[in-house]
């Protein structure tokens, strides 16, 4: 199946370029329609041979969790990308580092938005990078479970692009701005997919291809990041996981467009605006004096 959030508080699964809207069909209530589902025992099945009620074109699609309890995020989980980012201390600070030395990152839940609501741009002065990645959200609570047994918790796959404001700050803090976390079109369950390690993506600029990459060169699979996630929290039906980013990160300016596609899941169109918000000296002086 393939879920979509669409026209703000509706759930329904794309079929034949239209939508079954299942929020009546599965009286769902709340105002994060595919996260309820997560966290209930439904299912959407026989509603994937229903005469479509929309039309793809009509409607707004949303990002398919409105607001995950959690965004984890797995870093430099690409060899190339690694390479590329010990040479670029923009990137990456530190050394060479793994999913085991340093562990995952967390993202706010307030970042995420769907293609439609594009990318806002906070800073006019900063780097700030585009990071496409396969991703999923988790389809029942778990905790403490093996790589064999993590593949049953993943309710389905969906593309994330991961903005980031370069420099030597904490992850979570300048991954996390308004809009940082732009998730869809749609999340795809693992029925639909052979080998969510197989899958080719690609993110253009304006037309110019930046990012082309297989997920077979994720150094640690879903099912492992699964693993480590769940020895330290519990995971919980809804939260989102992100996978990390190949090579070719690049800096987005004002006024871009980009495309995202990801093989057997879909694409999205994402527009880049500009909003001003860099802090001046004297707002900091004026903050150290009233501390």
């Amino acid at each position: 199946m393939k879920f979509v959030r669409f026209d703000s508080d509706h759930l329904g699964v794309v079929v034949d370029e239209g939508i079954v809207d299942l929020t009546e069909r599965l009286e769902l209530t709340s105002n994060d329609p595919l996260r309820e589902y997560a966290r209930s025992d439904l299912d959407a099945s026989e509603y994937t041979n229903v005469t479509p009620d929309y039309d793809l074109d009509d409607v707004r699609i949303e990002s398919p969790i409105r607001r995950p309890g959690k965004v984890i995020a797995a870093p430099l989980n690409y060899e190339k990308h690694v390479e590329e980012a010990l040479s670029d201390k923009d990137i990456v600070t530190d050394d060479w580092f793994t999913i085991e030395d340093k562990g995952y990152f967390l993202k706010a839940p307030s970042s995420v938005v769907g293609p439609e609501d594009g990318i806002e741009i906070p800073f006019s002065d900063r780097r700030i990078d585009h990071e496409i990645e396969l991703a999923f959200v988790i389809g029942e609570d778990t905790k403490d479970v093996t790589a064999d047994e993590a593949w049953d918790r993943i309710l389905g796959y969906t593309i994330l692009l991961d903005i980031s404001v370069r420099g030597d700050q904490d992850r979570s803090n300048r991954k996390s701005y308004d809009t940082f976390t732009v998730v869809g079109p749609y999340v795809v369950t693992p029925d639909e997919i052979d080998d969510p390690h197989d899958l080719e993506m690609e993110l253009q600029v304006n037309g110019n291809t930046r990012q082309q990459e297989n997920t077979s060169d994720m150094i640690y699979s879903c099912a492992d990041i699964v693993q480590y996630a769940s020895i330290g929290a519990t995971l919980e039906a809804g939260d989102l996981i992100t996978t990390g980013t190949p090579e070719g990160v690049g800096p987005l300016t004002d006024g871009d467009v980009v495309d995202a596609e990801i093989e057997n899941i879909g694409s999205m169109t994402v527009d880049v605006t500009e909003r001003d918000i860099a802090f001046s000296d004297v707002d900091v002086e004026k903050s150290q004096q009233n501390n």
